[in-house]
């Protein structure tokens, strides 16, 4: 089991925690060293004692949240309920919190749906405390300090640029995605559907899903080492109230991924696998297609050969990117791409009903991390800064963080520290009542010392 330096026990008190992914151990781990009694609950009982092994003062049981009498008997029982299920299922958490009176913890943003709660829950005198993993969480933590800075100095911030991957190390990002999956595929390649808005030199810029990687562009960063592309990440514009910065004229979000990733989805986009519509095709089979074969339903091609896939995707996809590269030579990196994925091969389909998700049983086969690899959250914020008098400067806050393979995942950690880092926060009462996220410096400043002394901080650098 690994340790978390800083942890203190505490007087028994007792959690719930819901869910089954790679981030629940380390918070787990925490809230054990902690002191704490943590039941874990998985829709399956066998995947709740697996992640209980060898784990003190943990409990596993079995529990479906669309439950709500069983929900609501696991709920009566703790202090605190620690929701690391999907985000769509928060909300029933929340409820059921609420009925009996306890806190809830989760790492998601704060979705319509929980803010619609709101009011319930400053009736029912709980903290129902959100948005605190790596992206969001650590990231509002070093935005909040560095903006609550220069604000205090009565200075200005002028634009602010913050992107984050979680990526494979370089040296096993050895496919043509230059990614591995450490989640589910179809989570990450849903994100590329979201529309993008953010402020851009005082305006308001949307960028429609299907557009999205055709603005990706190389990210110069100080760390020479990586060749990282970004792209901006769902809606921004909130982020000049959340972070009270009224006056920053760009105000950009996004995520990171490694050069040539961008062409390889435009190509996989264009030629339709990221549609959801079920295909009689694709069903469950005894005898399931070639792969072959279902791109070239997918594709409409007139046979399933190799020359007339390529042939139909050249009718769906231009090959030129946005930086001119040679078309041939560009066109041939993609087609290698495709063909190291499967799409041209005679092996069997995993079918899933629709083209997405039939991809994402390949992908998630071959571009899963093997057991010595290790992977790699980089995570920065730039700041142009206008001082009181009139000098400018550029700052980073930046946090690079790599994975052990014996232990977790660098996602993993940065995700679920936080998370359990927050819990021992509300079970100490030290936070208040209500519906809360990190965005103010009397909730960040607490939180982000407690990071750190675990070993988890953002390394701030004056770079222009």
């Amino acid at each position: 089991m690994q340790k978390f330096f800083g942890a203190k026990p505490t007087a028994a008190r007792k959690a719930l925690l819901l869910g089954a992914g790679f981030v629940v151990n380390p918070t787990l781990t925490l809230l054990s060293e902690a002191g704490v009694e943590v039941t874990v609950a998985c829709r399956t009982l066998e995947s709740a004692k697996q992640i209980c092994e060898a784990v003190r003062n943990a409990n596993p049981i079995s529990l479906d949240v669309q439950d709500e009498a069983a929900l609501d008997a696991e709920v009566e029982k703790v202090d605190v309920v620690i929701s690391l299920i999907p985000y769509t299922y928060h909300p029933l958490v929340i409820k059921s919190a609420i009925r009996k009176k306890v806190h809830v913890v989760t790492s998601s943003y704060i979705s319509p749906a929980i803010a619609e709660l709101e009011k319930e829950i400053q009736d029912a005198g709980i903290t129902v405390m959100n948005e605190i993993g790596l992206d969001p969480g650590i990231d509002h933590l070093g935005a909040i300090k560095i903006i609550d800075e220069v604000h205090k100095a009565s200075g200005k911030i002028l634009s602010f640029k913050s992107f984050c991957g979680g990526l494979p190390a370089p040296e096993a990002s050895a496919n043509p995605l230059g990614y591995k999956f450490s989640w589910s595929a179809r989570g990450m390649l849903l994100a590329l559907g979201n529309t993008a808005r953010f402020y851009q030199d005082g305006h308001i810029k949307e960028v429609p899903g299907p557009e999205l990687m055709s603005v990706a562009q190389p990210y110069e960063t100080e760390h020479r080492g990586y060749a990282f592309v970004a792209y901006p990440n769902r809606d921004s514009t909130p982020f000049r109230e959340k972070y009270q910065i009224p006056e920053a004229q760009t105000i950009i979000r996004g995520t990171l991924r490694y050069a040539g990733f961008p062409q390889v989805i435009r190509c996989i986009v264009d030629m339709g696998f990221l549609s959801q519509d079920t295909q009689d095709f694709l069903q469950h089979s005894s005898t399931p297609l070639p792969w072959k074969e279902a791109t070239a339903k997918i594709l409409n091609a007139t046979s399933s050969s190799e020359q007339d896939l390529i042939q139909a995707i050249d009718s769906k996809h231009s090959f030129a990117d946005t930086d001119k590269k040679d078309r041939t030579a560009e066109k041939k990196r993609i087609i290698a791409g495709l063909r190291w994925i499967g799409l041209f091969s005679d092996d069997p389909i995993t079918p899933r009903s629709t083209p997405l998700d039939t991809l994402c049983a390949t992908l998630e086969k071959k571009m899963a991390y093997e057991d010595d690899e290790r992977d790699l959250v980089f995570l920065q914020h730039r700041f142009e800064i206008e001082h009181q008098d009139g000098k400018r400067e550029t700052r980073t806050s930046t946090l690079v963080d790599y994975g052990d393979p014996k232990g977790y995942s660098a996602m993993a950690k940065l995700v679920g520290i936080p998370c359990g880092v927050a819990v021992l926060q509300v079970l100490d009462g030290k936070l208040s009542k209500g519906l809360l996220a990190p965005y103010t410096p009397e909730i960040c400043d607490p939180l982000r010392a407690e990071l750190e002394k675990r070993g988890i901080t953002m390394k701030e650098e004056t770079v222009a």
